[in-house]
């Protein structure tokens, strides 16, 4: 495991087709035809083999999927063992990397809205798995805060199930290939900021009237 950041949830929906896509990814063909040849005679279209090949944004949907898969099993866990809503245990695992974080740092780099949050720090702190916040000027958004004895135990129980279901998750991959992953999509997660809090130009073409379901 290279980083024990956070994952992140992504929530787009893909299923449009695009032949400019197809053919752009329809070079990596040793993972297409180690498929193929279990599909043909499936009866019907197969979706997953759809969204990998034809998907006009191929890219996200691979995100979407493993991250998907990689957090609804482990943050049930965490909710049936700990009972710990998910933006509670982001908190814990977010001042487990960074102790002394903010409010606002986990918001950014969790993708949580602050009231979510705020809430779920004041869960911890009624728990006692974060220490309690002073009253200090400048709002409790900027404040510091910090795992207490019982957060770091429940981070110690918790953490290694997250590691090892990533290592699950990457076998397929060699070393070189884990390395090079990781440094590509570490590459595109510092580039988030200059595209993730706006819609392209493309989301305000739009020519129909929503409200009354009806063409402008």
């Amino acid at each position: 495991m290279y980083v024990d950041n956070e994952p992140v949830k992504f929530n787009l929906e893909l299923q449009l087709v695009s032949q400019g896509n197809r053919e752009i990814m329809s070079d990596p063909q040793t993972a297409r035809d180690e498929k193929r040849g279990t599909m043909e005679t499936d009866p019907g279209p197969d979706m997953l083999d759809a969204k990998l090949w034809e998907n006009p944004c191929p890219f996200t949907f691979r995100i979407n999927y493993l991250a998907l898969l990689y957090n609804t099993t482990l943050y049930t866990w965490v909710h049936d063992t700990y009972g710990l809503k998910r933006p509670e245990y982001v908190v814990l695992y977010s001042l487990a990397l960074a102790d002394g974080g903010s409010a606002r740092d986990i918001s950014r780099t969790s993708g949580f809205p602050k009231n979510t949050l705020s809430r779920a720090i004041k869960r911890l702190e009624l728990m006692g798995l974060i220490d309690a916040r002073d009253k200090a000027p400048g709002g409790s958004r900027t404040q510091a805060l910090h795992l207490s004895e019982n957060g770091w135990v429940m981070i110690h129980e918790t953490r290694p199930a997250f590691e090892a279901q990533e290592q699950r998750m990457l076998t397929s991959l060699s070393d070189g290939e884990r390395q090079m992953l990781f440094e590509l999509l570490s590459k595109v997660v510092l580039d988030a900021e200059s595209w993730a809090d706006s819609l392209p130009p493309e989301a305000m073409t739009g020519t129909i009237n929503h409200k009354e379901g009806k063409p402008q």
